[in-house]
């Protein structure tokens, strides 16, 4: 599978294209659970919202709880190949890179969730 998005609204975008959004949610609100992060989003949430909500959540587990944001990027299966790939110039564009990362892997998640289902 391979996705020509460059950054999360154009992700959202093709998610919201395949009716794939709602699932996108469940899936980031199973996997914050599983890290034992609290997260709450709204069901009513727009692509919007979710990108920036979790992006402050990213930037706060950045620099307030390290140990928490490595377990949910174990959690989530970030490939180690892509975040090592990061430009590391501060805190928020980290956050923002994580950002799209993580919509991503949880993409192909629902993606082939739905597919072979």
């Amino acid at each position: 599978m391979k996705l020509d998005v460059v950054n999360s609204g154009e992700l959202l975008h093709l998610v919201n294209e395949q009716i794939l959004f709602v699932n996108l949610v469940k899936q980031l609100e199973k996997d914050f659970q599983l890290s034992n992060i609290l997260w709450e989003i709204p069901s009513d949430v727009s692509a919007e919202e979710l990108i920036s909500s979790l992006r402050e959540k990213l930037y706060y587990l950045i620099m307030e709880r390290f140990s928490e944001y490595l377990n949910l990027l174990y959690v989530i299966d970030v490939p180690e190949r892509e975040f090592q790939h990061i430009e590391i110039s501060d805190t928020v564009e980290v956050a923002d890179q994580m950002t799209f990362l993580i919509l991503k892997r949880e993409y192909q998640k629902v993606w082939f969730r739905n597919k072979y289902k």
